[in-house]
């Protein structure tokens, strides 16, 4: 696995570096944003990108955007900013996991593997409703044939909900299954990402019902 570790910080890099060859990780390193695009448009196979918020140059929100123009290769952000505001704001930029700092780089080591080893299992190749296909081997969306821009995250949801047709699940389900491990966050992340999801199915945003007082579905009408 290939990992790129983006902080402005050396030291930091070295403690994520040390653990991540402890775990036969391949590692790049970027001193910051610019030099970080650069490394995510000359390698493809990256498999993760752990990626800090304040750095000079370019700061890790504006990287972040640019990096989803490229790939939508998982990111962790790191940061010493434990602000509701600025967890929420990544996730609706598209990372998949917020760490706060000072970390446990053995906890950042088991979010990377969480992260990595999801999979999507499927009896089938595609889902398909009316004009709106889902394609797991491709891990793309389309509606007429145009390719949703959604974030791993709202990929993922979209995916749980399929595989469970008409069945109310939790918030607490969604973060447990999504996010694959005890999650920090609240109603409100998964309420976040619904938004966003809705927003990106367009036509087929009423598919995700809202179960008051429990969760969402997924509902073919």
């Amino acid at each position: 696995m290939k990992v790129l570790i983006v902080d402005d910080e050396a030291g930091i890099r070295d403690v994520i570096k040390e653990y991540c060859l402890f775990e036969n990780f391949d590692v790049l390193e970027a001193e910051d944003g610019e030099n970080a695009l650069t490394l995510v448009k000359d390698n493809s196979d990256i498999d993760l990108i752990v990626l800090d918020i304040m750095m000079p140059k370019m700061d890790g929100y504006t990287t972040l955007k640019e990096i989803r123009k490229l790939s939508t290769t998982p990111v962790i952000m790191l940061s010493a900013r434990s602000e509701e505001y600025n967890k929420l704001l990544s996730f609706e930029l598209g990372v998949d996991d917020y760490v706060t700092k000072p970390f446990s780089p053995k906890e950042l080591i088991a979010r990377i593997k969480a992260i990595t080893s999801r999979g999507t299992v499927s009896n089938t190749d595609k889902y398909v409703y009316k004009t709106l296909v889902i394609d797991f081997l491709g891990h793309k969306v389309t509606i007429d044939n145009k390719e949703l821009k959604l974030t791993p995250k709202e990929y993922e949801l979209l995916v749980l909900f399929v595989e469970n047709k008409s069945i109310a699940l939790s918030r607490e389900t969604l973060l447990s299954k999504v996010w694959g491990y005890d999650f920090f966050g609240d109603d409100r992340t998964i309420d976040t990402h619904i938004k966003m999801l809705r927003n990106n199915l367009g036509e087929y945003r009423d598919l995700i019902k809202t179960v008051r007082g429990m969760g969402y579905k997924f509902e073919e009408e």
